[in-house]
């Protein structure tokens, strides 16, 4: 491709903070749970970069083809690309993409079409690359390029914007079942290539009560190295949904003789830690099944597919709950996403 930014080009990336930022001069968006892209097109070649600069299109041809379909014949977009599933985007669909087999690619896309949203122009149709120019006029222009070339194709999407905190803090605060979180762009920031000065995330924490159904000892000391947690099914089986290794260090040592005594097979009756892969030592597999006596309270961001998509942080013991009462409904009601924002 002969354009003016490269196919190496690195998105602007996002500061981490526990509160919206307020006040003017804020653009906020929902935080898409998909994988970030880039899109590049000239003519008839359609690229899709990820966020590490690795090329995307052969996992989603249906998006290629959907951005080769646009009339416009030459743009770079930022977006992300999400596959919905119901009334949910779905993670692991996204996951199932990554595929050697084209075969196998092509029948997942024919089953669920996945969708680009797009939340910022860096080259439009004609005229020089937007990247110099404030926040405040490229948002403009994506919304007059989406109105022109998109053409209700629901296959590609304009992210939605609010530049008014009270709302942002409504989708954050319940106002959408299973949000991931929220972005903010300053708006008078120019494209923050590869640099996380223009633009905050701020990620929707819940919390969870689970059952510690086991646990891993330390890698080079024999304590306390991870919980693993358990959730019931309404058939009354503990499924293995995560670990928390976030445990503070004074809380280590005394709580390893503890659990050593409720050692106990199975430790989990339904789905549980799965074997060794090649990422892992036989060290990393090996786990302590515990009877399921313990309660903790742990915070999350997102939990999908039967699991906390990462480690969970600790919060505090809940003596005062029943392990029964850890039921899968209290994460399942929450994992449902943000497909109602589309």
């Amino acid at each position: 491709m002969d354009l003016p930014i490269a196919l190496d080009y690195a998105p602007m990336e996002a500061e981490s903070q526990g509160e919206i930022p307020a006040g003017e001069g804020w653009q906020y968006e929902p935080k898409w749970d998909g994988f970030r892209c880039l899109a590049f097109r000239q003519g008839g070649e359609v690229d899709l970069r990820s966020k590490s600069g690795k090329p995307l299109g052969r996992y989603f041809p249906d998006v290629v083809e959907n951005l080769r379909s646009l009339r416009a014949n030459r743009f770079v977009l930022d977006g992300e690309i999400v596959v919905p599933v119901g009334d949910s985007l779905s993670f692991e669909e996204l996951q199932l993409r990554l595929h050697p087999a084209a075969s196998r690619v092509q029948k997942l896309a024919a089953a669920h079409p996945a969708v680009f949203i797009t939340f910022d122009l860096l080259l439009g149709a004609r005229g020089a690359p937007l990247i110099g120019r404030p926040l405040a006029e490229r948002r403009p222009k994506l919304e007059a390029f989406a109105e022109q070339f998109y053409g209700g194709d629901e296959r590609i999407r304009l992210s939605r914007a609010t530049t008014d905190a009270a709302q942002a803090n409504d989708w954050l605060c319940g106002g959408v079942k299973g949000l991931d979180g929220i972005m903010a762009k300053r708006l008078d920031a120019a494209y923050a290539s590869g640099e996380r000065t223009a633009m905050v995330k701020v990620k929707n924490l819940r919390t969870a009560e689970c059952v510690v159904g086991g646990f891993r000892y330390a890698s080079k000391q024999k304590i306390v190295g991870s919980l693993l947690l358990g959730l019931y099914t309404a058939d009354g089986l503990l499924h293995h949904v995560g670990f928390c290794s976030a445990i503070p260090e004074e809380e280590r040592a005394r709580l390893t003789p503890e659990l050593e005594k409720l050692v106990q097979a199975p430790g989990f009756t339904g789905s549980a830690p799965g074997a060794p892969s090649r990422w892992s030592t036989e060290r990393s597999t090996q786990w302590e099944p515990l009877a399921s006596k313990r309660v903790v309270e742990v915070q999350y961001d997102h939990f999908s597919g039967g699991r906390f998509r990462h480690g969970t942080r600790f919060l505090r013991w809940r003596p005062d709950k029943d392990p029964r009462q850890c039921s899968m409904e209290q994460v399942v009601r929450d994992s449902r996403s943000t497909a109602a924002l589309l």
